[in-house]
């Protein structure tokens, strides 16, 4: 791989203005086909197959036209003292219907003092008008939606807030926060490189990367449902590992010219050696991203491949763009003093990095035993970790005070309702039956009469209960209910609505998540075996993950679900995690962590290849390494910090936990913990047992360009 890769390197140097048009082109055809093919993301997490999902297709199969489309939930509360049953308030809300039923896409809106059907509270005080559009969830136009909200910013003299299915838009990609992340990246490479040509070089690649793997995202929406959240999580993830890859070739170019290199052999040295190394690791981010297809989860499958397809993509821009540009930067990409010929080419190595591994190797066991202690610490509100789908809208919005009104005039589980189907001849009359003893359960605040469907072969009952969505309680009144339904005669009964399904798709990711981690620690011991030609080495480096993992979650439920240090992360309110948090953090972390492994690790086994002693080569492929992933480790901490104030939904505690997982891998494991383990090993680290020579070697040195024929070319 070493060679080809060099090959690859020589040609991107000598084809440079092709690879960079070609790249360029690509971005632009891109950007194309998004905007004339992309479609729309959806907001549902549901599970095929599960109870609750298939109670969703009966539901829309047997009242569809009953049920409607999205709806939008106008909430409307009086100005204190008053009631919206006064005669001049009762005729402000009928104009309000009337309004809202003339609205571009609504085919109709409640009237909250509809006799019939009023839906005010006990005190008259609060009430809402739901109002249908006649089009699917995520389906609704931008152009209609603003219709609405200027309809509820015209409203006098009461207070009017609309949330609701109807309300939601897709996260965007990019923003403030964000964008300041980019800076701090950027200005983390300045000071790396010495040059903010080459660092801005670095960044502007990898940016092509993400573009083209984000806009690719966009054009397969036009072709299948995807999650909302999934073209977020892959910019975010492009992005970081984007300007890693680039910053571990670009850092060993650097390293050949100041060995004296011209630029042409330092480039395909460059990309035969670190080439090779992020060939290695984004393979292994990609596998772990698309092995979140074993858990079975239709919805987590495609966010996997998808991210792991803009990994591909940024590993491609590694390997071929970023070789071209250098060619055309050449010897700028030094800082002006090391272009001078009779420098010393390592005093990069020196001070603060030697100081750092000679502490480490020095006392090693204290090291071990205080970095597996405080990590172990950290991780321990990991026990206690909760996890939901229900999502709470941002704070300050229209959508969440149109909640916390319902919740106060309703209680709190009526942004939560549960919708109990009966299937069967005779289910009008076991709806009622079920429903008397429904309302004798402590939790439920209502229970709705039943309601048939036109067939009178299904009826349905709404359950209001009296804790929030997301509490524990109405987890465990979900339970009761499925209880309750089992086994009735002649009559098949289910539980569904929004919480039900959060609680299914949580149950089924709990379930998941311990294969998929014997899954990746698995994958992570073949790997580094394959790579290090050693047995021990690549335990410390998976015990170390472990570490990494737990406290990484451990760090996420302390802050977002106790509540610790929240308002650091601008966190509106305390609550479980996110269902999908642990996995995806899991997948993620797993190939960030073998990132940094590979790049700290190889450069040792180099070392002690070349023949240096053990402590030796730790302490020299530390000062040659430690630089460069310190750099990537604080890029892409402010990468995935950046998603963090102003995120939103899922995305806000996986960046949260991946920010905090890059740090601790980075600095507690592999540059504290792994050199510590190797030295108080020894010689025995590099050990492989008979049984195992058989396996093949990856070489992520390129040892191979040293034995190579001569006419490709000579190594410096």
């Amino acid at each position: 791989m070493a060679l080809l890769l060099y090959r690859l390197g020589l040609l991107a140097y000598r084809r440079r203005s092709l690879i960079v048009l070609a790249w360029l082109l690509i971005l632009v055809g891109a950007g194309v086909g998004a905007v004339t093919l992309g479609g729309k993301t959806a907001d549902s997490f549901a599970i095929p197959g599960q109870e609750s999902t298939t109670a969703l297709e009966i539901i829309d199969r047997k009242y569809g036209a009953q049920a409607g489309g999205t709806t939008a939930r106008l909430v409307l509360k009086a100005e204190e003292g008053h009631t919206l049953t006064e005669p001049a308030t009762a005729d402000a809300i009928k104009k309000i219907v009337a309004d809202l039923r003339a609205l571009p896409g609504v085919v109709n809106a409640s009237d909250p003092l509809a006799p019939d059907a009023p839906t005010v509270n006990a005190d008259r005080t609060t009430g809402y008008s739901t109002v249908t559009y006649g089009v699917g969830p995520g389906e609704v136009p931008d152009d209609q939606r603003t219709a609405l909200y200027d309809t509820v910013k015209n409203i006098r003299g009461l207070t009017a807030e609309v949330g609701g299915e109807a309300t939601n838009v897709p996260p965007p990609v990019g923003g403030p926060a964000e964008a300041a992340g980019v800076v701090i990246a950027l200005a983390i490479l300045a000071l790396t490189y010495g040059s903010l040509v080459t660092a801005g070089m670095n960044l502007l690649t990898a940016a092509v990367g993400v573009g083209v793997g984000t806009l690719g995202i966009m054009i397969a929406t036009g072709f299948m449902d995807l999650q909302s959240t999934t073209p977020v999580l892959a910019a975010m993830l492009g992005l970081a590992v984007g300007i890693d890859y680039a910053l571990f070739i670009i850092n060993r170019f650097r390293q050949e010219l100041r060995h004296g290199a011209d630029v042409g052999p330092a480039v395909a040295n460059a990309v035969g050696t670190a080439g090779s190394a992020v060939v290695t690791a984004g393979v292994t981010v990609v596998i772990a991203l698309a092995g979140l297809a074993v858990v079975g989860i239709p919805f987590l499958t495609q966010m996997g491949v998808a991210a792991a397809a803009t990994i591909v993509v940024s590993v491609f821009v590694a390997i071929t763009l970023v070789p071209a540009v250098l060619g055309f930067i050449g010897r700028r990409a030094l800082p002006r003093r090391q272009r001078l010929p009779g420098g010393d080419p390592d005093d990069h190595e020196r001070g603060f990095f030697r100081g750092w591994i000679g502490g480490v190797t020095r006392t090693r066991v204290v090291a071990l035993l205080l970095s597996i202690v405080a990590l172990g610490v950290i991780a321990i509100p990991a026990a206690d970790m909760r996890t939901t789908l229900v999502q709470k809208p941002q704070a300050e919005t229209t959508q969440a005070r149109a909640q916390d009104m319902l919740a106060e005039a309703f209680g709190e589980g009526f942004n939560g309702p549960l919708l109990v189907l009966l299937e069967g001849d005779d289910a009008a009359g076991e709806a009622a039956r079920v429903s008397e003893k429904i309302r004798g359960f402590a939790d439920v605040a209502v229970v709705t009469p039943p309601v048939p469907d036109q067939a009178a072969t299904a009826a349905m009952v709404t359950v209001i209960p009296k804790s929030g969505p997301a509490s524990e309680d109405t987890e465990k009144l979900v339970t009761d209910l499925r209880d309750l339904l089992h086994g009735l005669d002649g009559v098949t009964g289910y539980v569904t609505g929004a919480t039900a399904v959060s609680v299914d798709v949580a149950v089924s990711l709990d379930d998941a998540l311990p294969v998929y981690l014997v899954l990746v620690v698995g994958l992570a011991l073949i790997l580094l075996v394959l790579v290090f030609r050693s047995l021990l080495v690549p335990l410390v480096g998976v015990l170390g993950f472990l570490l990494t993992i737990g406290a990484s979650l451990g760090a996420t439920v302390a802050v977002f679900q106790w509540g610790w240090l929240s308002a650091v992360v601008n966190l509106d309110a305390t609550g479980p995690l996110i269902s999908l948090t642990p996995i995806l953090v899991i997948g993620i972390l797993f190939g960030l962590a073998m990132d940094y492994q590979i790049f700290l690790v190889s450069r040792m086994h180099e070392a002690h290849h070349l023949g240096a002693r053990p402590h030796e080569s730790i302490a020299v492929g530390f000062r040659r390494a430690a630089p460069v992933v310190m750099a990537a480790a604080l890029i892409m901490f402010s990468v995935f910090a950046g998603f963090v104030p102003a995120g939103e939904g899922p995305i806000k505690s996986i960046a949260f936990a991946l920010a905090i997982g890059i740090v601790v891998d980075a600095f507690a494991v592999r540059m504290v913990l792994v050199p510590a383990a190797l030295a108080l090993l020894g010689e025995s680290a590099w050990w492989l047992p008979r049984a195992l020579r058989w396996l093949p070697t990856l070489d992520v040195e390129g040892t191979a360009l040293d034995t190579r024929d001569p006419a490709v070319g000579s190594r410096n």
